[in-house]
Formats: C-alpha cells, sequence, structure tokens
C-alpha cells in the first residue's frame, strides 16, 4: 500500500481541487505548500492526450508575488539579471530570479500589469520572504504580498478551439507570452498564451477563490465535444521539450548561465539586479557545466528521485536530474547537468542507475 499525503491548512487545496477529485486524480505532489496533481489516467496515457486533445491544469500552486506601488520597477529589476526596461503593460517575461552569489532562487514568469504593478508567477520556492526583504531592506516605496489568485491552464492542440468557446474569440489572437483581460461570468481575469508545455496552450489568472470552480466547469462543459480532461505537467513531455522544474533540475548552487538561461541574462545593462557583479565574472569567463538533454539506452529506466552520477572511464561528469522513458522517441530521455569537457553533442557518457550503468549519449538539444 502506497503511503497516504496528510493534507492540513499547511498543504492548501486550491480552487479547483474539487473538480481535479472528480475527474479522478491518482497522485499528488506538493508546490508551494499546495496540492498539484501529478498523473490522472497514467502518466503515458496523459502523455498521449496532450498530444492530441486539450488538457485543463490545476496550476493554482504557481503562486503569485505581487509588487504595487511607485518602487515596483525598480524593485523587479533588482531581482532579474534579466533587463526589464522593454517591457510593456501586457507582456509577459520569463525571468530567471538570482540571489548575490549569482545563484537561482526562482524561474518564474512575471507579468506587468501595469507600470507599478507586477505579477511574479514563481515556481517551487517561497520566493515571497526573499522580495519582502530586499524591499524592506532597501527600504522601498512599494507592497509585496500574495494575491488571491490561482492560475487554471488550458494546454493542447485543442486549447484555442476551448477557449474561445469560453472567453471568445479575441483570446485566440492572444501572441505567445502576451496577456489580455477577458470578461467571464461577471468577472474579468488576466489570460496569457504560455503554460508549462510545447503543445501550446493558455494560462488564466483566476482572481477570487470563489470563481475556480464554475470556470473550471464551464471548460469541461465546452470541451466535450473536444475530448477535454483533466491534466497536469506531463514528465514525459517536459523532459522531451527541455522544461526545466526548479528544485529538481536547478537549485541556488545554479548561475543561470549553467541552467542554459544565459540569454535571459543582459547582465551589461541589468543595472541594480542584486547578483549582477556575480553574474559578470560568470559571463566573462563561462560556465564550467551546463544543462544537457541525455539520451540513456536500454529498457525503461525507474524514477528518478536522487540524481544519478554521469561518468566517463570512471570518473564523474556530471549528474541525471529528471528522467523516464518517452514512447515517441522509443528512448530514455533525461535532463541533466555535465561538465563543459564532456558537453558537446554525440558525448557518450555512462549514467549509473539505480538498476545499473547504461550507456548514453549527450545531445545540445532536447527532442521537441
Amino acid at each position: 500500500m502506497s503511503p497516504l499525503l496528510s493534507v492540513s491548512r499547511r498543504l492548501r487545496r486550491t480552487p479547483f481541487s474539487d473538480g481535479v477529485e472528480a475527474a479522478g486524480v491518482k497522485g499528488y505532489t506538493i508546490y508551494n505548500h499546495m496540492l498539484l496533481p501529478t498523473v490522472f489516467r497514467s502518466v503515458e496515457e496523459d502523455y498521449h492526450h496532450l498530444k492530441t486533445a486539450v488538457q485543463v491544469w490545476d496550476v493554482a500552486c504557481e503562486r503569485q508575488v505581487e509588487l504595487r506601488g511607485p518602487d515596483a520597477g525598480r524593485l523587479m529589476q533588482m531581482l532579474t539579471p534579466r533587463d526589464l526596461r522593454g517591457m510593456m503593460p501586457g507582456q509577459c517575461y520569463y525571468v530567471p530570479i538570482v540571489d548575490e552569489t549569482g545563484g537561482m532562487l526562482n524561474d518564474p514568469v512575471a507579468l506587468k500589469i501595469s507600470e507599478d504593478r507586477y505579477w511574479i508567477s514563481i515556481a517551487d520556492s517561497d520566493l515571497l520572504f526573499w522580495v519582502k526583504g530586499i524591499a524592506f531592506g532597501y527600504r522601498l516605496d512599494v507592497l509585496v504580498d500574495e494575491p488571491d489568485v490561482s492560475p487554471l491552464a488550458v494546454q493542447g492542440p485543442q486549447a484555442d478551439a476551448l477557449m474561445e468557446r469560453v472567453f471568445g474569440h479575441d483570446v485566440t489572437n492572444l501572441r505567445f507570452f502576451r496577456f489580455g483581460w477577458f470578461d467571464f461570468e461577471g468577472n474579468t481575469f488576466a489570460v496569457a498564451r504560455s503554460g508549462y508545455s510545447r503543445q501550446g496552450g493558455f494560462e488564466i489568472y483566476v482572481e477570487g477563490h470563489q470563481n475556480g470552480m464554475p470556470l473550471w466547469n464551464a471548460l469541461m462543459e465546452a470541451g466535450r465535444d473536444l475530448d477535454v480532461r483533466a491534466g497536469c505537467p506531463n514528465l514525459i513531455e517536459r523532459i522531451e521539450g527541455g522544461l526545466l522544474s526548479y528544485g529538481n533540475d536547478m537549485t541556488r548552487d545554479n548561475t543561470p548561465h549553467e541552467c542554459g538561461l544565459g540569454k535571459f541574462c543582459n547582465t551589461q545593462t541589468a543595472i541594480g539586479c542584486v547578483g549582477r557583479d556575480a553574474l559578470l565574472r560568470v559571463a566573462k569567463e563561462g560556465p564550467i557545466r551546463q544543462i544537457r538533454a541525455i539520451a540513456i539506452e536500454g529498457s525503461a529506466v525507474p524514477p528518478c528521485t536522487a540524481p544519478w552520477p554521469v561518468t566517463v572511464n570512471g570518473r564523474k561528469v556530471g549528474q541525471i536530474t529528471s528522467a523516464t522513458w518517452s514512447p515517441d522517441h522509443k528512448t530514455n530521455v533525461a535532463i541533466g547537468m555535465v561538465r563543459m569537457d564532456h558537453w558537446d553533442e554525440g558525448a557518450r557518457v555512462v549514467v549509473e542507475t539505480p538498476d545499473g550503468a547504461r550507456q548514453a549519449s549527450v545531445h545540445e538539444k532536447f527532442w521537441y
């Protein structure tokens, strides 16, 4: 018998939990102190459905850190090495958040609501406390808080068709990483063309806990003939697409450059970022290890619950942090951090899995 998860006020339900449970959720993880579904029918069946139809995901665990006030823009730039001077209201930016050493604290998507208001849609870490500390320490004129906003994702090839039925045709005109305001039953929600999959779709920022289930039910009803199902971020699909998981594939021991996120670091011009000086040195010298796609040979590997060493001639040259069997590519797909002398395309390595050593090859690009 699998161990049970004891739910309490510390492990919060979401505005969509009733719908998730009615849909037959089979597994959860804990993310930002909230329940995050991990599987409905099976990881593989959910994977195939995501690639062919449309799913509604409860990702309310992507909590928002709101910055509001005259110094909101200054504080936002202090958090990230990405230059935000060109960011306009209605835009979403992927923003590595770093500490004073240049280490990754989070890799959220930031929404610029207005000139003096931002939402930071965070990955799994208590970023709110870091942001509050920076704001207090620098005596900034800004309010930092967690608003009652819960994202609901619509992902898959039929996402546009479903969203049009609920929010109207204009929602399909949204460009990638842009958001607009759309009405639903007397409420106005921010809707962004974004999401944690490579299949395309939207994220709806639902304001007000009480509005969660009415929207969930409306999407499910409107998508019956589209084979809409409840879904969740899928392990197979995210590894194929190279979508990194903070806390799994990167931690504060890694810089953005090690995580392959150097293109989001404008350290020369992002003046004010608290980790800028440290990252300037990294940018000049270059990382000595970096995230790579790794194909592992043989039958399906077991779950990667702890890093697996990557070796060459018995010497450790990296580690695997996420891995699974890909039904479409007929190989084990993995994300790993590899030293520079073995990260070139096609480099041969050995992965020490719990089932024994496996031959593997390093790739510069992911599968999707």
